[in-house]
């Protein structure tokens, strides 16, 4: 195997596979990249068994074969190397040697005979408008559980169905779950998917780059779930177990809502949340006299205090809640101008929407905390 490439192409598709090299080496192979010269591009593969990514860019290929070689020891010399070509050649006893300009470096590899298969046989599903995807992942991801006990709710569930979409994630505690009108009329049946916290974030990374093709291709085997696009593809193994009826736990009938500037409350949210206690950053909202306060104390940093005024006339309600939480939901929508705060009393859940969206697009609910 011997190849040139440049380093800027292959430098932006060694950072996108990165996410699938196994850092704890404990079976050494996965810590290593494949690296195919065939025809006229290079092939890179990465995967931990559990996340596989795969990518090619164009190269000059001198002779056609593969290498395995150390992942992040390769990238950290590609990104060491000034911007031009990086030359590539397999050595005896799988060494490969790396060169630009006058420096050269030689790496111990592995056989291509020990790097793990990619599953094949996916069934494609559906072809999902990339930004649109991106948006999902990132107003959902952050809910997803990170207890090591809690399988199910390791991830976010996808449920395709032939008008739509759904992405849904929970540890519990919080929930969150978006819906978006596609045409997936030729999907023959509603398919659910529970995918790991890890490749939704490779996901969203795939989803946000700015390249053509558009679309993203869902595909499906009995055991793992793949996402391709273009010359990018990853593969993850779905979570196993069963994910909550989520259905039943949003809220309905709400008595009382609030519409609130985002920024506004966002920062009156960061404020406040300074001095709430590290562990579960308790903060008590209050809505009483045309007032929405935000208060919290902490008998070892002291106490704070903000309010912002709003149109309320009902009977005074107050409910506390992980001011964390409310953090991540106003991260995620840094782009909608408004809020909604729907509630019902000190015991019920707290509903976080967006105004300037359909009110079922986009939920976030937030279980109070005991007083």
């Amino acid at each position: 195997m011997e190849a040139y490439f440049e380093k800027a192409t292959v430098l932006k598709e060694l950072e996108f596979v990165r996410s699938a090299i196994e850092t704890r080496v404990t079976i050494p192979v996965l810590s290593h990249v494949l690296l195919e010269a065939v025809g006229n591009e290079l092939r890179i593969s990465a995967t931990d068994t559990e996340l596989g990514a795969r990518s090619k860019l164009p190269a000059k290929v001198k002779e056609e074969g593969a290498l395995v070689i150390p992942g992040l020891r390769f990238l950290q010399i590609v990104r060491s190397a000034p911007d031009g070509e990086i030359h590539c050649k397999r050595l005896e006893n799988h060494w490969a040697q790396i060169g630009f300009g006058r420096s050269s470096f030689k790496l111990m590899g592995l056989s291509k005979e020990s790097f793990p298969t990619f599953p094949t046989g996916a069934k494609p599903l559906a072809n999902i408008d990339a930004p649109l995807l991106a948006g999902c992942v990132a107003k959902t991801h952050f809910s997803a559980s990170q207890d090591t006990n809690r399988v199910a709710l390791a991830g976010a569930k996808l449920v395709l169905r032939k008008a739509g979409l759904t992405m849904v994630a929970t540890d519990g505690h919080r929930l969150s779950c978006i819906e978006q009108a596609c045409d997936f009329s030729e999907l023959p049946q509603e398919e659910s998917l529970l995918i790991p916290r890890k490749a939704l974030l490779c996901l969203q990374s795939l989803a946000l780059e700015k390249t053509q093709p558009r679309s993203i291709t869902v595909a499906k085997t009995d055991t793992y779930v793949f996402f391709v696009r273009g010359s990018r593809g990853i593969f993850s193994r779905m979570l196993t177990g069963q994910f909550p009826a989520y259905e039943k736990v949003l809220p309905t009938g709400h008595p009382c809502t609030i519409k609130l500037a985002r920024v506004a409350f966002e920062e009156m949210v960061r404020r406040v949340k300074l001095m709430s206690d590290e562990q579960v950053h308790k903060v008590n909202l209050t809505l009483q006299g045309n007032s929405l306060e935000l208060s919290t104390s902490s008998s070892q940093l002291g106490e704070a205090k903000d309010s912002l005024p709003i149109d309320y006339a009902q009977e005074p309600i107050q409910v506390s809640f992980n001011a964390g939480y409310v953090q991540e939901f106003l991260d995620a929508t840094s782009d909608a101008e408004s809020i909604t705060i729907q509630l019902k009393d000190a015991t019920s859940a707290v509903e976080f929407r967006l105004l300037t969206e359909q009110p079922a697009n986009y939920r976030y609910v937030v279980m109070p905390l005991r007083s």
